[in-house]
């Protein structure tokens, strides 16, 4: 499926990395720790898209329950 002459995988690897680029934009944690894991989980769903990229599946997953414990538990 394309849209513009591009895949839907790479529509998904370039929305996580905006996310991820703006997450490092923000001055408020809480605000970063959240735009983060959005990137996150989209790099997580891109990995799998791509036949199953486990470096980037499994990077991004561990950073996504990283966010979570600081975000639910810590609440920084």
């Amino acid at each position: 499926m394309e849209f513009l002459g591009i895949v839907l995988t790479e529509w998904v690897g370039y929305a996580a990395m905006a996310a991820l680029l703006i997450s490092f934009m923000m001055k408020d944690v809480n605000k970063l720790r959240i735009v983060n894991t959005i990137g996150c989980v989209l790099f997580v769903t891109y990995g799998f898209m791509l036949q199953t990229a486990w470096p980037i599946i499994i990077s991004n997953g561990a950073i996504v329950f990283i966010n979570l414990y600081y975000l639910v538990i810590k609440k920084s």
